[in-house]
């Protein structure tokens, strides 16, 4: 249950270096040899147009300003929880001297 399971092997054969040997005191002329053909890849090629690359960078740009006005609130959201704590804390401090004061 736990094994692990391997894939078959494959089973093609294996590639035979098939090259003739060359005959002695015999001047054979050599073609060239072709050319190595890319694979032919499945997946869908993308191609920008200068309208979607300024789509694009439109898109990104509102991103950046949407991300940066977002982080900017909560900084501020922060900074204005920071300072109302602040104000309580001194607030209290003063309504504790003076309730201490009075006995």
């Amino acid at each position: 249950m736990l094994t692990p399971k391997y894939p078959p092997q494959d089973t093609a054969p294996p590639a035979m270096n098939t090259a003739p040997a060359p005959a002695s005191n015999v001047v054979v002329a050599s073609s060239p040899a072709p050319a190595a053909v890319a694979p032919v890849s499945n997946r869908p090629t993308v191609q920008l147009t200068p309208g979607s690359a300024l789509a694009l960078a439109a898109g990104g740009g509102a991103v950046v300003l949407v991300v940066g006005a977002v982080l900017v609130s909560l900084l501020l959201a922060v900074a204005i929880t920071g300072m109302s704590v602040a104000v309580v804390a001194v607030v209290l401090r003063s309504m504790l001297k003076d309730f201490n004061n009075q006995r």
